[in-house]
């Protein structure tokens, strides 16, 4: 009796230090490798929990065959079993896709202003309601095609007006695409650049409605889709050949 009443004095506290002995970690995001804070971390064993630290650490009291359930708002729940008295490293899969903040700067007059200006300069085409300076645009600005050269070309007789329109609102709609499409936003999503950057956004190059009608996260989830594509397939026959000059003969 005394032999077993030894035993249990001795073994008993050395399984409550067990019981009590903190688990340590850190929790990363799994796709960007970064640690992440707020994260709480349940023992669904003993029913304790905790948050990590703002460096991502976490430290709770656990035992081998203990699980752990991790939780964050905008991350998938994490379940893991301790194996041991090793530090853990989780990682936690995003539930939504986090798209990097892309700032667009507008260094231009932009496609409605362009069209505004091209109407009230030539208001025989479109009549005197556009001759009104209710935009701030430099006459003529914004007009990216020779509005003089097409007018002279076709309204001589006066009767090419709607042929006119036609060109400029067809030179407008591609200004819209490229407005939006533009090289400086597709290489922040992309990370191409130079002839890679060129090839992608002329195979890849939206329509008039897609650029209207998307949302900027479905923006750039198209042109993220379309870069899976594009490296798919990048030495394959779709690639541009390098410009060639033939000599000058004198």
């Amino acid at each position: 009796m005394k032999i077993r009443l030894f035993f249990f004095t001795c073994i008993l506290p050395a399984l409550v230090f067990a019981q009590q002995k903190p688990v340590e970690g850190i929790v990363f995001d799994k796709e960007s490798k970064d640690r992440i804070a707020k994260v709480h971390v349940l023992n669904a064993t003993t029913g304790k929990s905790v948050y990590n630290t703002f460096k991502g650490e976490f430290s709770i009291d656990a035992q081998p065959g203990d699980i752990l359930i991790f939780t964050k708002g905008d991350h998938n729940a994490d379940t893991l079993k301790v194996q041991g008295n090793t530090s853990m490293a989780v990682y936690m899969k995003r539930s939504a896709i986090q798209l990097k903040e892309v700032v667009i700067r507008d260094t231009m007059l932009n496609p409605e202003k362009q069209l505004a200006a091209t109407k009230r300069d030539y208001t025989k085409i479109y009549g005197s309601e556009y001759n009104q300076s209710f935009l701030s645009a430099a006459p003529g600005g914004g007009a990216g095609i020779s509005i003089d050269a097409i007018w002279n070309a076709f309204s001589r007789s006066g009767r090419n007006a709607d042929r006119l329109r036609e060109i400029i609102d067809k030179d407008y709609k591609q200004k819209v695409i490229d407005y939006r499409f533009n090289r400086t936003f597709v290489a922040t999503v992309t990370q191409l650049k130079d002839q890679q950057l060129t090839e992608f956004m002329f195979r890849y190059r939206p329509g008039y409605f897609t650029v209207k009608t998307a949302s900027d996260y479905e923006f750039i989830t198209m042109i993220r889709n379309n870069l899976k594509r594009y490296l798919r397939s990048n030495k394959t026959s779709y690639t541009l050949a390098p410009l060639i000059t033939p000599p000058v003969e004198n």
